[in-house]
């Protein structure tokens, strides 16, 4: 279906790629994944939004980025994921600001934190990586319908095979805390998120992908202690005994493939890794996506949870 691979990197999968007039939002996008997935697609002339909590960083992002493409056309708006108030006025201001998006890619992301609650109360992990990215992408829902080849990138991660979403308490209100279930439920609902807009959206063309970058040295990690991240690598290594790290334009070529690739055109809902669409697979330690994360029923109930999370609807 591909050509591309798990060595391919974000310039390998947009080499032939002219992005002018696209307007890409990305967020997470002052480093890592998200800056380089930026600075692959405003080289090839897309418009840019990088979104963050810090605008130093932001605008060092811009910095770095103009650097290598001086014609780079790349903006920064500030939003904290971990607050509904700031993505509500992140939203607003998008809204104002701009007049399209025609790719979202919900980059930005936090891993096996200690235990923590948002400032809405919700658990770190789960109220940043879900529910953020949930009230931001009905915010700008306005903006992505005004776009062309409209695409929504979901950032998952192979930390979706450790559980499902516990949908009965997604908080861990009445359980034990563990960092790696709240990371691995996370990532599970980012792919039942995909699952769920395109259900709901397919039909004005809108199109949604979930994404595994694969296994770098992100900033992703800062979280860990040394014995944490050992452990890591141990049991990566010990379930995928090829793993290979990626390097960050290796880790973000996928979700810059499911961004723009021409085979995915028209369809979506799918898990991406390794620049190709992944089977479903219950068994595989190193590959493939669970079938828990596809389920339309679980999608179903997910979006209905994230629903009175955030206290407003979002349909169609």
């Amino acid at each position: 279906m591909s050509s591309f691979g798990a060595q391919s990197t974000t310039d390998d999968v947009l080499a032939d790629k002219d992005l002018t007039g696209k307007t890409i939002f990305i967020t997470g996008g002052n480093s890592g994944l998200g800056q380089e997935s930026g600075r692959a697609m405003a080289s090839q002339g897309a418009h840019v939004i990088l979104a963050g909590r810090s605008q130093d960083k932001l605008d060092a992002a811009v910095a770095t980025i103009k650097q290598e493409s001086p014609g780079a056309e790349v903006e920064t708006i500030i939003c904290d994921l971990g607050s509904l108030a700031s993505i509500r006025a992140c939203t607003d201001e998008a809204n104002k600001r701009f007049a399209k998006i025609d790719v979202l890619i919900n980059n930005a992301g936090v891993m096996a934190c200690p235990k923590e609650r948002t400032e809405d109360g919700f658990e770190r992990q789960f109220g940043t990586n879900h529910v953020g990215h949930f009230q931001l992408t009905k915010g700008l829902m306005p903006l992505i319908e005004a776009g062309s080849d409209k695409r929504i990138v979901n950032l998952s991660s192979r930390g979706h095979h450790i559980c499902p979403v516990d949908l009965d308490d997604p908080h861990f209100e009445n359980r034990e805390y563990n960092e790696w279930v709240s990371y691995g439920q996370s990532k599970t609902a980012n792919v039942l998120f995909s699952v769920g807009l395109e259900d709901r959206f397919a039909a004005r063309g809108i199109h949604a992908y979930a994404v595994h970058p694969g296994g770098i040295n992100t900033n992703l990690s800062r979280h860990l202690s040394e014995e944490q991240e050992q452990a890591l690598i141990e049991r990566v290594t010990t379930s995928d005994p090829d793993f290979e790290w990626k390097s960050i334009p290796q880790g973000a070529a996928t979700q810059v493939w499911a961004a723009t690739a021409s085979e995915l055109a028209g369809k979506g809902g799918v898990y991406c890794e390794d620049c190709h669409v992944a089977e479903i697979d219950d068994q595989s330690s190193n590959s493939g996506v669970r079938s828990y994360a596809l389920d339309k029923a679980n999608a179903d109930r997910l979006w209905q949870l994230s629903e009175e999370m955030i206290g407003e609807p979002f349909s169609a």
